[in-house]
């Protein structure tokens, strides 16, 4: 899960494995494979920088078992 900010500032978490597709026009709308969308402050770069550290969470996790 990651941290975004929608434009009007409020925060909402969203599940980084059901992200679709990002694109920047020029905010950020980040479409989900359940259709939803959503519009971000962040740029795509820190949206895909925030998947990766999510991600590598996941991986370190596991090697620490």
């Amino acid at each position: 899960m990651i941290k975004i900010t929608r434009l009007n500032s409020s925060e909402i978490i969203v599940n980084a494995e059901l992200i679709e597709t990002l694109e920047a026009t020029p905010d950020t709308i980040i479409s989900m494979t359940t259709g939803k969308k959503f519009v971000a402050v962040e740029s795509v770069d820190e949206i895909i920088e925030k998947i990766i550290e999510y991600k590598r969470k996941i991986v370190d996790s596991y090697r620490k078992k």
